[in-house]
Formats: structure tokens, C-alpha cells, sequence
């Protein structure tokens, strides 16, 4: 090897360890680390162990000496099952953990009984490790190879930084295309869901072609409906893109396919509009080139009849006909389908391919949609929610990504509340922020009526798309309707600005309640918004739906607490505000608390669950810390801040509630956060503590004259006050747990009533 390039080289060139002859390849790259770097001869962990583990005959073994080394990748993969498994089992996906011991970098297969520390965010990108327990797996495929596996490992801190420039210590692990470790999969899938795309396999470099058309026949759409089952060689169609469904992986242990992948795009031409189906190993060569709106030809495709069961979005325009009959395959194989696409500016008139509609509609549009409508919107984001999970089936290890936002359009002193799932463009999703500019599409209307206060929020759709970087450019730019509204827009956002830069909060607009993460701005008027920063699942005044993955009903208990908690706010800027305390106890509590078997606390606050003020200067910071953890480690730009440098945007702080079990034997203690709106005049409706806990909101009096609404300090007097209420009351709680990892885990009383009423 050279020793002319500043850095060590890799080793070996195959995955794990190249037996022959080990000690002579490291060596010499040992002797060019030297020479390089100009330091004392180090030999690398990693390469000790290897040696260790390849001499022990029982192919496991303890590392004679326990190092720290960092993390830098975690990554998921489906591992497919053995050939002697008959029955078919649950997806069971593998980690491929990469390591760093400052000499080389090395990736580990990690063993599946350790699983629980990536799903509890445990092990992650970004931190120290030591492993004290590795086993070999011998690549039987290929000569000569060895796969380090942990058996064992502790997780550590974070670490400060971490350098990108060790090599790895053998060159297939830096290979491109990435492949996993173990099995024949090609890819790895994304962390935390299976509807992103995730890895190098995913091309985004198709460019429009001008293209000739001369001896090129084209059908119609409708035509095609009427001939296709008599035609052997279908001839070239010319359509545009309506809409782009997610990605659904559709992988199994048992199912050998390489990229089992499918997404759905609604193409039309004059005659009609029709589903077309993208499968398998094209998705990850044309899913992020293709765009709504963008013009195609398709050559060389097959069709098969529609799926009985499956719903086409409908057409904006009604004129155009849905084709439900049949359905376009575009495959890579049988036939290799031809995908070409159009540059506008070589799209005729005669061709008459639609146009893009949309369905745009205002915030005060929204409160007379009826339930299940589809509608577009459009403003600047003010509220931002951390990303949260939730089971498919409580037997998979398949979980939906979600969070919940908050767009202001200014036309309504209330916000759109977006319950906003993964769309297969983790690039918006993992990116959005308090004060963009946000426009999203294709979403379904959701609403009670006759629920206090009213449920009405929107939420995503198979063909929602996501859009923050600005209008030029994007497929609604044409529409009139995101035209007449930009001046409006663009006035909230230079609002929001300026109340940021005056750089004291307003503490009379509502914040979310429970587990969310970024946070923005308030439900009060334009005037007065603002954008915050932080952690809540729950928007208020529109509570969101129960999830029975994360909802525990309770016995029938007893309240017998009800004390209220300040938020810790060490660090905040700005004057600190002073400590509003108040405190309750049921006579029965003072008499049973030191006689229980068991007293369960869960009423701890985190702070990464405290609502944050945003701060535009530091948006890279608060948007990574309430997303998911990423696959791969990014090192800070900098001296991160500390998130206790921001200020919290809670008004009430918290309360914690302590519960008795019927028998007096188990107390359970648990957070409830709850809303505070002083300009909220519904107070007829929410006059209890009980009702006040069902939907976690403080709606205080209104005083006549010139009085002024209660202050926080008010309503916490009065909140203590009513909890007698309570006394001595049989109720059935519902409550909300929340895993933070780390071994953190929050618990929030999301709603009780008494067994006798209905909720």
C-alpha cells in the first residue's frame, strides 16, 4: 500500500474477515496509519477481536480488553427465512450496527435478542458502546469470510464528535450499493418505517427528454378499455400525472423478491384517467422522478384487470372518466417496460392532456365540509409535532410514522390541525418547521360534531402529497385560488417574524398537551401568533382519537391527589417566571399512602417533552431533535445549544394526579397537561374538572366590564379548588403512555369519566 494520501487505507477486500494471511494485510495497513499520522503504533480493537474470536473453537468468545467505540450507522433490513421454515412467520427484521474504534470502521450484525435497544432508542447513531460478548457467522457463499456479531453491549453518552474519516477495514463495506450483512436482500429499508425510501438503491436523476414521435402509435385511454383484451402488443400511451400514492413494501421472510415494492400513480389523457402500478425493482430506479404533473410515455407495459377492492381517488375535474376496469403494469421485466419523460415545453395543445386541479380550501372554508371530503391546503406552519409511531398489527413489527401540525392561512383565528403521516418523502417530513411556507394535498376530512369541543382536523390520504420549498416551480403554482392567498401568507409569516425578534412570549395563546415535539405558533388571532418549538400529541381544542395501541383503560379508581407541577425551566431565556404551586389530598389518601404495596410514579415531565419556543437561528437543532433518530450519524454544525436554552411555551406547567386503586393497595401518579385558552368564551360547555380532564383544556370564566380574563395563577387556584370534585368518585382512567427511549417513559391521564355515565 501507498502511503501517500493522509489517512489509512481499508483492508481486505471482502466482507468480514479474509482469513488468509490476516496478520500480513494488517500489518501493513497498521505500518501506513503510522506513517501518516506520525503517532505510536496502535493496533485496532476491531482487529483484536477478529483475531480472538477466529481463534476460539467455539466461534464466540469475551474480548480480552472492553474499549469504548461509537457508533456511526444502525440500519434495518428484512432477513429472510431458512429453508428448513415451513410455516410462514412475522417479518423479523436485522440490525447491521456500524462501529468506529478510531482505527477502523467496522460493520456488525447485531444479535436479534438486542433489538429492544434500537426500538426503545437505546442503542442509536452518536453515542459510546462497549461490547463485551462477540460470536462469528461464517458467509458460507463465499470463501474465507466471517460476520462479527454482538452478543452483548452497553450503551453509553453521546459523544461529542465523531470523525467520518476512519476507513473501513474492509472495502466491501463501503461498497455502493450498500448491502446488508446477512440474506440475499439487495437494500436496506428505512429505520423506523417501511414507507420510505432509504438508501443509495433510490435514483432521483431522471430528466424530461425531448423525444421523437414519428412511427410511434398511440392509443387512448378509453379505446384501450374497450380493445385491450384482444390486443397482443399494446401501442405507446401519452398521459399525465394526477396523483402519486406511497410506497408500500409488501416484503416476507419466505418470498424471495429483491425490491418488493409498489406504488400507485392516477395518469390521464383526454378520453379518461387510470391507475397504473409501478412494481418491484423500478420503484427504486423511477419512484422519485416522477412527479404529479409531470407528461409520460409508456412503452412496452402489461394490464391486468382492477383490483376489486381498492378505491381510485376521484377525479378533480368531473368530466374526465374513471377507468375502474382494468389497471397498467410497469415492470422491469415481463415485458421491461419503457418509461420517457415529456418536457413541458414539447407538450402540444392537441394532445389535450388535462390540466392540474386542485381543491384548495381556506381554514374558514373547512368548519362547513362534511366528513370524508378531500380538499388541499396551504399557509405557514405554527405548530410542528415530534414524530411518533404506531403498530399496524399488534403482531408485526410494522409501524406507521406520524405527527401532527398546525397551518395558518389566515382567513380564521384557527389553525388547520393536520394529523400528518409519512408520505414517502422523508425529506419533507423530517424537515418541516414552525414559520415554512407548508402546502399539502389529497386530504380527508375528520369530524364529530356532536363531541365538546367539536373533532374537526385533517388528516393524510394513500395520494397526499407535501410541499415546503417555496412555490415556483410546484404543480399548484397555476391554480388561482394559491395565487389569491399568497399576500396572506406571506403577512402571517412577517408577523410571525417580527413578534420572534421582539423576543418576549405571549403566554395567552393555547399549546398542545401530551408526547409531541416541535411546536408553533398559538390558535389566537394573527395578530398575536406565535411560533413555538416542543413536544405534544394532542391538540387542543381539537382532541385527536383514541389509539388502542396506546390507550390502557383502568379499574374503576379513586382520585386522590391533584397537585400541580412547575415545568423545570433551568436556562431559559429571558425573565423567569415566578413558581405557581398548588396542592390537593383526600383525607383517605393521608390515611392509606403509607400502608400501599405498590405506588407507581409516572407523572416525570422530560424535557424533550416540554413545548419549545422556535428559534429560527437554531432551526437545524430543534428539527432534529424532535424527529426520529436518524440511520446514519450527522456530526453537529458546531456547539449544539441545550434545549433547555429555549423557552417553554407551557402556561400551566403540568399537574400531577395521583389515583387509588379500590382496594387501597396500588396508587398509580401521572402527568396531565392541560390547555389553557383565556380567549376561548365556550366556558358553558367546560365547567367541571372532570369535563376539563376529558379533553384536557382550561376554558376560564369570561368577566364582564372592563375586567380582563383570568391569569394562569387564577385558573390553577381554580383547577385545585374544583378537584375536590373528585372526592371519594369512582372513575375509569384512560391513559396515554409514552416511550421516549433511553429507558424514559411518560404517562399522561388522557381522559376518565365515571362508569355509571358514558364517555
Amino acid at each position: 500500500m501507498s502511503g501517500e494520501l493522509g489517512q489509512p487505507q481499508e483492508g481486505p477486500s471482502h466482507s468480514g474477515l479474509y482469513l488468509p494471511n490476516p496478520e500480513g494485510n494488517e500489518a501493513e495497513v497498521q505500518r501506513s496509519v503510522n506513517q501518516r499520522v506520525g503517532t505510536p503504533r496502535r493496533r485496532s480493537w476491531i482487529q483484536n477481536v477478529l483475531e480472538q474470536i477466529t481463534d476460539s473453537p467455539r466461534r464466540c468468545s469475551t474480548p480480552l480488553e472492553v474499549v469504548p467505540v461509537a457508533v456511526l450507522a444502525v440500519q434495518r433490513y428484512l432477513l429472510e427465512g431458512e429453508p428448513r421454515d415451513m410455516e410462514p412467520k412475522p417479518p423479523l427484521y436485522c440490525y447491521d450496527v456500524t462501529i468506529s474504534d478510531g482505527v477502523f470502521r467496522e460493520k456488525c450484525y447485531l444479535d436479534p435478542s438486542l433489538n429492544f435497544l434500537v426500538y426503545k432508542n437505546i442503542l442509536k447513531v452518536g453515542i459510546e458502546v462497549k461490547i463485551s460478548r462477540v460470536s462469528c457467522i461464517y458467509n458460507e457463499k463465499r470463501l474465507g469470510q466471517v460476520i462479527l456479531c454482538i452478543d452483548n453491549v452497553h450503551c453509553g453518552e453521546p459523544l461529542d464528535s465523531i470523525s467520518l474519516e476512519i476507513p473501513f477495514r474492509n472495502r466491501a463495506h463501503r461498497e455502493i450499493p450498500e448491502r446488508p450483512l446477512r440474506g440475499g436482500k439487495s437494500h436496506y429499508l428505512a429505520l423506523w418505517n417501511n414507507e420510505d425510501p432509504y438508501g443509495d438503491i433510490w435514483l432521483s436523476n431522471k430528466q424530461p427528454e425531448e423525444h421523437n414521435f414519428n412511427n410511434i402509435r398511440i392509443i387512448s385511454l378509453s379505446h384501450l378499455e374497450m380493445t385491450w383484451s384482444n390486443i397482443r402488443n399494446f401501442p405507446a400511451l401519452l398521459v399525465r400525472i394526477l396523483h402519486k400514492s406511497k410506497l408500500r413494501y409488501y416484503g416476507k421472510p419466505n418470498k424471495k423478491m429483491i425490491e418488493p415494492y409498489q406504488t400507485f400513480l392516477e395518469v390521464a389523457d383526454s378520453s379518461g384517467t387510470v391507475s397504473v402500478i409501478m412494481w418491484n425493482a423500478l420503484c427504486p430506479e423511477w419512484y422519485k422522478s416522477l412527479h404529479v404533473g409531470l407528461v409520460l410515455l409508456l412503452q412496452d407495459y402489461s394490464i391486468k384487470k382492477s383490483h376489486p377492492f381498492r378505491m381510485q381517488p376521484l377525479p378533480v375535474d368531473p368530466q374526465i372518466k374513471l377507468i375502474s376496469t382494468m389497471e397498467i403494469c410497469l415492470n422491469l421485466r415481463n415485458p421491461p417496460t419503457n418509461i420517457i419523460i415529456i418536457p413541458e415545453k414539447q407538450v402540444k395543445p392537441e394532445w389535450r392532456l388535462p390540466k392540474l386541479n386542485h381543491r384548495f380550501v381556506t381554514r374558514s372554508e373547512l368548519d362547513d365540509m362534511p366528513e370524508n371530503s378531500i380538499c388541499d391546503v396551504i399557509g405557514i406552519l405554527v405548530f410542528v409535532g415530534r414524530v411518533q409511531r404506531s403498530k399496524k398489527k399488534e403482531s408485526r413489527e410494522d409501524f406507521w410514522s406520524y405527527r401532527w401540525i398546525h397551518i395558518a392561512d389566515g382567513t380564521s383565528k384557527k389553525p388547520f390541525i393536520v394529523e400528518l403521516f409519512s408520505t414517502s418523502q422523508p425529506e419533507v417530513f423530517e424537515n418541516i418547521y414552525p414559520m415554512a411556507h407548508f402546502t399539502c394535498t389529497q386530504l380527508k376530512v375528520v369530524r364529530n360534531d356532536t363531541q365538546v369541543p367539536e373533532l374537526l382536523y385533517l388528516t393524510t390520504t394513500n395520494e397526499s402529497r407535501m410541499f415546503i420549498t417555496g412555490h415556483r416551480g410546484q404543480p399548484y403554482t397555476n391554480d388561482t385560488k394559491n395565487a389569491n392567498r399568497r399576500s396572506t401568507s406571506q403577512a402571517a409569516r412577517r408577523e410571525s417574524q417580527s413578534q420572534e425578534r421582539d423576543g418576549e412570549p405571549r403566554d395567552n395563546g393555547p399549546v398542545s398537551s401530551q408526547c409531541c415535539h416541535t411546536t408553533s405558533a398559538s390558535l389566537s388571532p394573527p395578530k398575536k401568533k406565535r411560533a413555538l418549538q416542543g413536544p405534544c400529541a394532542k391538540q387542543i381544542p381539537v382532541p385527536q382519537p383514541e389509539t388502542s395501541a396506546q390507550r390502557k383503560g383502568s379499574k374503576p379508581d379513586m382520585p386522590i391527589t391533584f397537585q400541580r407541577r412547575e415545568s423545570t425551566r433551568t436556562g431559559c431565556i429571558g425573565k423567569a417566571r415566578k413558581t405557581i404551586s398548588g396542592k390537593w389530598e383526600s383525607q383517605m389518601w393521608r390515611e392509606k399512602k403509607f400502608g400501599l404495596i405498590d405506588h407507581l410514579r409516572y407523572s416525570c415531565i422530560y424535557p424533550e417533552s416540554i413545548p419549545r419556543r422556535f428559534v429560527l437561528e437554531h432551526r437545524n437543532f430543534l428539527t432534529q431533535q424532535y424527529n426520529s433518530q436518524p440511520a446514519k450519524y450527522i456530526p453537529q454544525e458546531g456547539r449544539p445549544p441545550n434545549l433547555y436554552d429555549f423557552k417553554s411555551a407551557l402556561v400551566l406547567g403540568h399537574f400531577e394526579v395521583t389515583i387509588l386503586g379500590l382496594n387501597h393497595e396500588i396508587a398509580i401518579s401521572v402527568a396531565f397537561l392541560p390547555e389553557y385558552s383565556p380567549e376561548d368564551v365556550r366556558t358553558s360547555q367546560i365547567d367541571t374538572l372532570l369535563t376539563c380532564m376529558n379533553y384536557s383544556c382550561v376554558f376560564p370564566q369570561e368577566l364582564t366590564g372592563n375586567d380582563r380574563f383570568q391569569g394562569p395563577k387564577t385558573v390553577t387556584g381554580d383547577i385545585i379548588k374544583a378537584a375536590t370534585e373528585l372526592d371519594k368518585v369512582h372513575i375509569v382512567g384512560i391513559l396515554d403512555i409514552c416511550n421516549l427511549g433511553n429507558g424514559k417513559t411518560e404517562v399522561y391521564l388522557h381522559k376518565i369519566y365515571r362508569p355509571d355515565k358514558t364517555s
